[in-house]
């Protein structure tokens, strides 16, 4: 019997933990922090052993194959003597692939990946496909594969996770853009991030296709120096197409594969150019999988969008509050500030992964009155802005930082919290940032 070890025992540990006793193998669950009690209960009721608080490097280092969870670094010294001992190291998504002959959506990119994926899904869904969601979003992804029998998932796939494939295939890809993110993790170089996301079509061939934003210099120049065997699909706000997305006179036009879909921008519920991207992307997936046109027209003026980005908390004394707690990088709160009309009171701050605060400053000098940072270290902040920005104020906690603002703000302006930094300092994800966020203002 095959020994498979879970590093991590979260959502994707328990999940992956679940196939595998499915699929025959003895599996042990290892968590260096504390498992919660409902996944607990789950690997008790599943019969799997685990531990909780270390690991034991012998029951660890005798696998055959190892899950790691993706929060786990390659740099870890327990995972370095795994793959110097010649053990696989793989992720949930490369496990799970191995076990479905389903139609795979992979979806990856810097930003608009949360809302590229659920679109994408609301599409398939609204057109009676059977398809599931999973990966970076929701329910774990090899849970899926052993409790249900899709026939498509679409998958939001993080950089973290395609470090972790050897085999996986998606049929179709998606790259939604390419900014600087997670460098901490990767050398601090940015074409480390790069080749990381590229892993996406690292084993497609010309059956297959790449949705991609001809719009992103990154990703054109990377496909200029590096062929893929993959049908490219570009989707672009600037040019025509001969085969994928554009824009003309506010009008969304799609062909793909002897296929044509008009819609209006008018018809998105999703605001910003950003947004008209990402329903290029989803749009063009769907029509891949043969969902008809109609349905994709109709099913897009009812997507409601994703919690915590660019979210619409409450208007008070004509204060509009907006939760954009997902932008945990530069580039996600340039699409913020960009979108917003207002004058801005900007709540920001948190574990900074390498970010480059330049490219806002246009945006800031324009648009943002105030400044409250919300973060254990807040200096790079201050560098960045303090020359910039008259009011500056640190705070330390949500519920500080929502009174601020609410002091700070007059009528007519926008108090948005958009962090372009990681939630870890102060919160235990960015979910829980937002939802703090949101509870903080409803007691004001």
């Amino acid at each position: 019997m095959k020994r498979l070890v879970v590093l991590g025992g979260g959502e994707s540990g328990v999940g992956t933990a679940i196939l595998g006793k499915q699929k025959g193998f003895k599996v042990f669950v290892s968590d260096k922090g504390e498992i919660k009690e409902d996944y607990k209960k789950v690997l008790e009721h599943f019969e799997i052993e685990w531990e909780s608080g270390e690991h034991t490097e012998a029951k660890v280092l005798n696998a055959d194959v190892v899950m790691k969870s993706p929060g786990i670094p390659d740099t870890v010294p327990l995972v370095k003597k795994l793959v110097a001992n010649g053990v696989s190291v793989i992720s949930e998504i490369e496990f799970a692939s191995t076990y479905t002959d389903a139609t795979l959506i992979g979806i990856t990119g810097s930003n608009g990946k949360t809302t590229t994926t659920m679109l994408t899904h609301h599409l398939l869904k609204n057109g009676g496909l059977n398809a599931g969601m999973a990966g970076n979003i929701g329910d774990s992804y090899a849970k899926m594969v052993a409790e249900q029998d899709y026939e498509q998932y679409v998958l939001e796939i993080s950089s973290f996770q395609l470090d972790g494939i050897v085999d996986f295939k998606p049929q179709v890809a998606i790259l939604t853009n390419i900014t600087p993110d997670h460098l901490d993790r990767y050398e601090y170089k940015f074409e480390n991030y790069i080749a990381s996301k590229f892993r996406i079509v690292m084993n497609q061939d010309k059956n297959d296709f790449l949705i991609y934003d001809a719009d992103d210099e990154v990703i054109t120049a990377w496909l200029k120096k590096h062929p893929v065997q993959s049908k490219l699909v570009p989707f672009s706000l600037k040019e025509q197409q001969e085969e994928g997305a554009w824009l003309e006179n506010e009008t969304i036009k799609i062909k793909i594969e002897h296929k044509t879909l008009e819609m209006s921008t008018d018809t998105l519920t999703l605001e910003g150019q950003h947004n008209v991207k990402n329903t290029m992307a989803a749009g063009l997936a769907a029509l891949l999988v043969n969902v008809r046109k109609e349905t994709i027209r109709q099913s897009i003026q009812t997507f409601q969008g994703v919690p915590h980005r660019l979210e619409k908390v409450l208007k008070i004394n004509h204060v509009e509050y907006i939760n954009d707690s997902k932008a945990t990088n530069v580039n996600a709160t340039y699409y913020a500030l960009n979108g917003i009309k207002k004058p801005i009171v900007w709540i920001v701050g948190g574990i900074d992964k390498g970010n480059d605060y330049k490219e806002l400053m246009p945006m800031v000098r324009e648009k943002v009155k105030a400044i409250i940072c919300l973060g254990m270290d807040n200096s790079k902040l201050k560098d960045a802005f303090g020359n910039v920005i008259e009011l500056m104020v640190e705070t330390y906690s949500m519920e500080e930082a929502v009174k601020v603002a609410y002091k700070i703000s007059e009528r007519g302006d926008s108090v948005l919290l958009s962090p372009a930094c990681a939630s870890f300092d102060l919160f235990e994800n960015y979910e829980d940032r937002g939802n703090q966020f949101k509870a903080a203002i409803k007691n004001l």
